[in-house]
C-alpha cells in the first residue's frame, strides 16, 4: 500500500468516527469486502482518549482514574473477544434471515439503500436501547455500560460480553430487503460514532443538538439524577427520542453511574452483578407471576408499583458526590497502566489476524487475557495473595509467548519482553523481601 492509499484509509477511518463517510466509498457487494472498521478505529480511540486527558488537565478537571479506566478497557476487550472466534451474532443471524426470508433485494450500490440502512439501524438501535433500560433481564446486560461513576472516553468501552447476543433481534426486519454487506457497515458506524460522545470536555453544539446525538445529550442518558432516568436513547439521531417522548436536554450538572453503585472494579463482578441481583430477587419474592415480573418488568419494579417503578424511588443526589476509590498505590497504578498499554498492542495485533491464527495461538491468547483480568482484579482488591498471582501471570507470558504468533514490529516486541522481564524481577524481589521479613520475624 503506497502513501496515498494509506493516507486515504486513515482519513476515512477518522471520518467514520463521526459518520462522515459517503455511500459510494463505504458500499460493498459482499461482506468479505467490508473492512473491520471497529478494529481500525482502536488506535484513534487511544489518541482521542489521550487528547481528552490533556484537555481535562488544562481545564483543571479530574482525569482518568486508573482503576476505573482499566476496568472499562477490560470490559471493552471482553466485548470484542466475545466476537473474536464466532463472528458477530448480529451478522450471523442477519445473514440467515436474509437468505431465508427476504422479500426484496435492494441494490447494494445504491445511495438510497445506504441511507435507508442508516435510518433503519439507528431506529432498531433506539428500541433495543430503550428496552434494555425498561426490561430487567435486558438491563442486566446493558447496566455494565452504565456502571462507571466516571464519564470519559474509556466509559464508551465498558460493554457487556452478552451485548452482541441480544441486539440481533432488533435488526431482523432490515434483513427483509437490505443486503448484509450494507448492514455490516452501518452497524459498525453506529457503534463507532458513540465513542466520542462519552466526554465532559465538549459543551453544547448549537443547532446540531436538534438533530444528532451529542456529548450533552448522552451525558443526560448516563446520569442517575431523576431528570436523567430513561432519557435520550438514540445512537446517531435524536429524532427518535423526540418522536417517542424520551428526549431530555442537559440541565444541572450530571452525576453518573447506576442508582445503586456497584462499588467494585472487578471485571467479572461488573459483567454479572445485576444478574446476581435478579437471582436473589427472583427467589425472595412470592408467587410465580411476580417472579416473572422481576425478569420482564423494569429494574425499579416491585409489587404494587408501575411497570417501570416510581421516579420518587430514585435517590436524590447532586454533584459533587463521593465516588468509590480503593486508592491503589501510585506505583501500582503506573505499573498496570503500562501493562494495559502493552496488552492493547498485543490485542490489536491479534484481532487483525485471529481468523487465520492457529488453535494453539488463539487458546494461548485467550488464556493470557482472562488470567490477566483475574490478576488485576485481585490486585485492585488488595488481597494478600496478589503478588503470587502476578508472578504466575508474568511467568505464564514467557511460557506461552512462543505459541502466540505475535507479528508486531521487532522494536515493540523488545519493549514488551523487556517490561515483562523487569516485572518478573521486581515481583520476585518483592516476594523475596517479604519472605526474608517473615523468616527474620520468626527467628
Amino acid at each position: 500500500m503506497d502513501y496515498g492509499q494509506l493516507t486515504a484509509e486513515w482519513t476515512r477511518t477518522f471520518r467514520s468516527m463521526f459518520y462522515l463517510c459517503t455511500p459510494y466509498e463505504t458500499s460493498y457487494a459482499t461482506i468479505e469486502e467490508v473492512p473491520n472498521y471497529v478494529t481500525q478505529s482502536i488506535p484513534l480511540f487511544f489518541v482521542f482518549t489521550l487528547l481528552e486527558q490533556v484537555v481535562l488537565w488544562l481545564q483543571g478537571k479530574p482525569t482518568i482514574r486508573i482503576c476505573d479506566g482499566g476496568a472499562s478497557i477490560v470490559a471493552g476487550l471482553f466485548h470484542e473477544m466475545s466476537k473474536m472466534f464466532i463472528r458477530s451474532m448480529e451478522l450471523r443471524m442477519y445473514i440467515w434471515f436474509w437468505n431465508n426470508y427476504r422479500i426484496s433485494e435492494l441494490p447494494w450500490d445504491s445511495a438510497w439503500t445506504w441511507w435507508l440502512c442508516l435510518l433503519g439501524v439507528d431506529l432498531a438501535y433506539y428500541w433495543f436501547h430503550r428496552l434494555a433500560h425498561e426490561i430487567n433481564i435486558f438491563w442486566a446486560v446493558h447496566s455494565v455500560h452504565h456502571s462507571s461513576e466516571e464519564y470519559n472516553m474509556t466509559t464508551a468501552l465498558r460493554l457487556s460480553v452478552l451485548h452482541p447476543y441480544l441486539t440481533w433481534i432488533f435488526y431482523m426486519p432490515l434483513a427483509l430487503c437490505i443486503p448484509p454487506s450494507i448492514f455490516m457497515v452501518h452497524v459498525q458506524f453506529n457503534l463507532i460514532y458513540q465513542f466520542w460522545l462519552h466526554t465532559t470536555t465538549i459543551g453544547k453544539l448549537g443547532y446540531l443538538e436538534y438533530f444528532v446525538n451529542t456529548p450533552a445529550h448522552h451525558r443526560v442518558h448516563h446520569g442517575k439524577l431523576s431528570y436523567c432516568i430513561d432519557k435520550n436513547f438514540g445512537g446517531i439521531l435524536m429524532i427518535w427520542d423526540i418522536i417517542f417522548g424520551s428526549f431530555q436536554n442537559e440541565e444541572e450538572e450530571v452525576v453518573y453511574g447506576v442508582t445503586t453503585p456497584i462499588n467494585t472494579y472487578n471485571p467479572i463482578d461488573i459483567q454479572f452483578c445485576h444478574f446476581q441481583h435478579i437471582w436473589k430477587q427472583f427467589w425472595s419474592i412470592n408467587g410465580w407471576k411476580h417472579k416473572l415480573w422481576v425478569i420482564f418488568k423494569g429494574p425499579g419494579w416491585a409489587p404494587g408499583k408501575p411497570r417501570l417503578g416510581l421516579i420518587e424511588d430514585i435517590p436524590d443526589v447532586h454533584a459533587p458526590v463521593e465516588k468509590y476509590d480503593p486508592h491503589l498505590p501510585v506505583w501500582l497504578q503506573v505499573y498496570y497502566s503500562v501493562h494495559f498499554l502493552l496488552l492493547l498492542a498485543v490485542y490489536h495485533d491479534f484481532a487483525g489476524k485471529h481468523e487465520i491464527a492457529g488453535v494453539m495461538s488463539s487458546s494461548c491468547f485467550m488464556f493470557f487475557i482472562f488470567f490477566t483480568v483475574y490478576v488485576i482484579a485481585v490486585n485492585q482488591e488488595m488481597r494478600p495473595t496478589a503478588s503470587n498471582y502476578e508472578v504466575c501471570r508474568i511467568v505464564s507470558w514467557f511460557l506461552i509467548n512462543k505459541w502466540m504468533e505475535i507479528t508486531l514490529p521487532e522494536l515493540m516486541k523488545t519493549v514488551i519482553h523487556s517490561y515483562f522481564t523487569f516485572s518478573a524481577v521486581m515481583w520476585l524481589l518483592i516476594y523475596a523481601n517479604s519472605m526474608t521479613r517473615v523468616l527474620i520475624k520468626t527467628a
